[in-house]
């Protein structure tokens, strides 16, 4: 009675298609026109991506401490190493490139060496003056110049590790913000049209080659290389699909109703992402070449079906409604296990994998259904293929390897089962070698200008990459109590003392220039004062100063003085790396820092994406967890056989599982980009195995149910299909590897390494196993066939 219902329903749905050709044509067409409308709703990401829920504590610490302090990724650095700077011609330029920055409306503060203050006491007044380091008059003498850079870097202990290497060399500005504009459009503005033409600007006159880097400007020129990327991807996803389904089937009408289909699910895609007004993010750059991808795969099942069917009877009009009522209901189950494997990333707590979860999913089902309704009407309109179109049902390799497959499947079935064993072995072993990796920039791409500029700043400064403590003294002005700075002093010790970390920078480094400069600028006395000094210093610090823009302070003590804040940088370094370092502040900060006294968070945008790497990497192994159950109910009501459905998802655990292992070997960290391999490809290698399932089902039934005759013959029909959709999916995942950035290469490699061992899995392992699971039968059809 089901399979009457199931047969009628999808007969009826083949009726109204065809018979209802100009109606949904146009209803395509307005849809079409509808999301086309809401591409003026798209527009880049301005934000880094947040990994953790909203309500996340660490969310919740880093959100209290902007509350606090305000936006911290406002940061700007322009570097150099190069002794011709201290002579007047680089000088002048320097200085022409540094007052036209500080005269940009964006940019709230500049800290660099042409317009640098130094603290001076005004005895008279009782107060220290912030007083220029350089008499610009003098800046055209050469000797002039080295006396300034032998007074900065032996005299002026405040600014090393802020604005110079000691060591080194190396000499870095400081370009802060306006806080408003970090994470707005303005910033991009500001960057590629204001601060990048000065800066080629000085280079061309000096020949000084200048490094930039900080948050601000990594995040804009990323933003720049993935816009530039997205129409690449497109191109190549659909260039390649394309020329490899011509190549199969020798038919340019089927190419072109395949590219219109594709063209129509990419508006399509961009039209969702506008109608929710989501951003273009690194992961929603990547949902049209994905539909691309995955879209022609049902124009390939749909199309081969079709030629099949007029190869056997000829009648276009049977062939027609056979392709709706007899696949259409296989690939919407493996349309809905695709898309389930993308809606499994909406139950991560994420905002950017949910937007991506949701918008990929609903395309998915979206192409599946313009497929279905756009090949039958298309070819109603076109005269039956030639007979050069079905020539490829019949192709010598083709049916060798299914002669191959059908061979190794009936007599060599151990065997199949000991590699299987042994490649699980093997992966198992990879497995354990695997890392998890929680850089900031390592999706970034590794050819880029600026990634070669942070690798400078990470050798010179120790990184770019902010890290904060935010310590509460529970009262009012306790922040200025001399016990509270000692302990400040001490953690900020232990910060210089790990390498990974750079100098940090808080209001403890401004009272130790305080006291240096009571002492006449006398480095030696670059300390906390004494408990007698406190008093008289700290007077004189009050006003140092006072309603002054150039207050480079004032962002670390909030206006109640309630609130401290200590600013290091750190290196790109990995999760593991990061757990050690945060493990012996978190020591030290529980050792000097009474908790009834004191309350010290550590954040920032680097400790921030590092928990939420970890953070998602549990929360993706549980969706695809999800994803794997979710598809097993799906084959489970569409087969009604646990064992059916058992043999369908150990045959396509073995792809992730060897994937897994080659990450390990290879060293491929798990990171928020590979980690979505696996649901991604779950979903998409288990089509197959619906497939054949599916036509395994149906020859059962025609065969009255002799089990090996329905196998081999679901496989030899299933088998074309499998090999095809296969090798385009692979090929066009591989596409990806054209990327700049580093995940997305290893998202499309990985995947496509994925589907090709997908494809001997469901070619090979998974007839061998329904035969297994079903041996009790086929040994007594082979009874019944020797007895007669």
């Amino acid at each position: 009675m089901k399979k009457k219902i199931a047969v009628g329903f999808w007969e009826s749905i083949a009726r109204i298609v065809l018979k209802n050709r100009i109606v949904i044509l146009g209803f395509i067409l307005a849809i079409t026109i509808f999301l086309a409308l809401q591409w003026k709703n798209l527009g880049m990401t301005y934000t880094e991506a947040n990994l953790l829920p909203k309500k996340h504590i660490v969310n919740q610490q880093y959100e209290d401490f902007l509350n606090k302090f305000g936006e911290e990724g406002n940061l700007i650095v322009i570097g150099f190493k190069d002794q011709a700077f201290f002579t007047p011609k680089a000088f002048a330029a320097w200085n022409e490139l540094m007052t036209g920055l500080k005269s940009s409306k964006e940019v709230e503060l500049v800290v660099s060496l042409n317009d640098l203050k130094k603290l001076e006491k005004n005895e008279t007044e009782e107060k220290f003056e912030l007083v220029p380091l350089i008499d610009q008059k003098q800046t055209v003498n050469p000797a002039y110049l080295q006396k300034i850079k032998n007074e900065l870097f032996n005299n002026l202990p405040f600014y090393e590790g802020l604005l110079f290497n000691k060591q080194s060399g190396s000499i870095r500005s400081a370009i802060y913000l306006n806080k408003k504009i970090v994470n707005t459009a303005a910033r991009k503005t500001f960057i590629i049209e204001n601060l990048v033409p000065k800066i080629e600007k000085f280079e061309k006159t000096t020949g000084i080659d200048l490094r930039v880097s900080g948050m601000p400007y990594i995040r804009t020129i990323n933003a720049e290389n993935m816009k530039g990327e997205i129409g690449l991807f497109i191109g190549a996803a659909l260039f390649i699909t394309s020329l490899i389904f011509f190549l199969f089937f020798r038919s340019f009408r089927a190419t072109f109703i395949s590219i219109c289909i594709l063209l129509i699910g990419v508006m399509w895609s961009f039209g969702t992402l506008g109608l929710f007004h989501y951003k273009i993010t690194i992961l929603t750059a990547i949902i049209p070449p994905l539909i691309i991808v995955i879209g022609i795969t049902n124009c390939i099942f749909l199309i081969n079906k079709y030629q099949q069917e007029i190869k056997i009877h000829h009648n276009q009009a049977k062939a027609l409604q056979r392709v709706i009522s007899k696949i259409g209901v296989s690939t919407l189950m493996t349309n809905l296990t695709t898309a389930a494997g993308f809606a499994t990333f909406m139950i991560t707590g994420n905002d950017l994998l949910f937007e991506f979860g949701l918008v990929t999913s609903i395309n998915v089902i979206s192409v599946y259904l313009l497929t279905l309704a756009v090949v039958p009407i298309f070819y109603s309109f076109m005269p039956l293929p030639k007979e050069k179109h079905l020539f490829h049902l019949s192709k010598t390799y083709i049916s060798t390897l299914l002669d191959w497959v059908e061979n190794i499947v009936k007599y060599k079935r151990k065997t199949i089962y000991i590699i299987y064993a042994l490649l699980l072995v093997f992966s198992v072993i990879g497995v354990s070698q695997m890392k998890v990796s929680g850089s900031l920039i390592g999706e970034m791409p590794k050819s880029a200008s600026f990634f070669k500029d942070i690798v400078f700043f990470e050798k010179e400064f120790n990184g770019v990459m902010p890290l904060e403590i935010m310590i509460n003294t529970k009262r009012k002005k306790g922040v200025m109590k001399l016990s509270t700075m000692k302990k400040m002093d001490e953690l900020q010790k232990t910060i210089s003392e790990i390498p990974e970390l750079s100098k940090p920078i808080s209001i403890v480094n401004l009272v130790k220039y305080s006291k240096q400069a009571y002492y006449n600028g006398n480095p030696e006395y670059y300390e906390l004062p004494t408990s007698q000094e406190q008093a008289f210093i700290l007077s004189y610090a009050k006003n140092a100063t006072k309603n002054t823009k150039e207050n480079l302070m004032k962002s670390y003590v909030d206006s109640t003085g309630q609130y401290a804040r200590i600013t290091t940088f750190m290196k790109d370094i990995g999760t593991e790396e990061m757990a050690k370092v945060e493990s012996k502040l978190h020591e030290k900060i529980d050792k000097i820092f009474p908790k009834d006294r004191y309350e010290v968070t550590l954040t920032g945008k680097a400790l921030v994406f590092q928990k939420g790497t970890s953070y998602l990497i549990d929360n993706l192994i549980e969706s695809l967890i999800f994803a794997i159950f979710l598809i097993a109910l799906l084959m489970a009501y569409l087969f009604r056989s646990g064992k059916m459905v058992l043999a369908s998802v150990i045959t396509n655990i073995l792809p992730l599982c060897i994937t897994s292992g080659l990450m390990g070997y290879f060293g491929i960290p798990l990171k928020p980009s590979t980690i979505l391999v696996f649901s991604i490809a779950f979903g998409i290698s288990v089509d197959n195995a619906i497939q054949f399932m599916a036509k395994y089902r149906l020859d059962l039934l025609q065969n009255k149910g002799k089990v090996k005759k329905s196998v081999f013959s679901a496989l030899r029909e299933t088998g074309i299909s499998t090999f095809y959709t296969s090798v385009v999916l692979i090929l066009g995942f591989a596409t990806f590897t054209l990327s700049s950035f580093s995940g997305t290469i290893a998202l499309g490699g990985l995947i496509s390494c994925t589907l090709l061992f997908a494809m001997f899995a469901n070619l090979l392992v998974l007839p061998a196993l329904v035969l297994t699971f079903e041996k009790k039968r086929a040994k007594k059809e082979d009874l019944i066939e020797e007895l007669n």
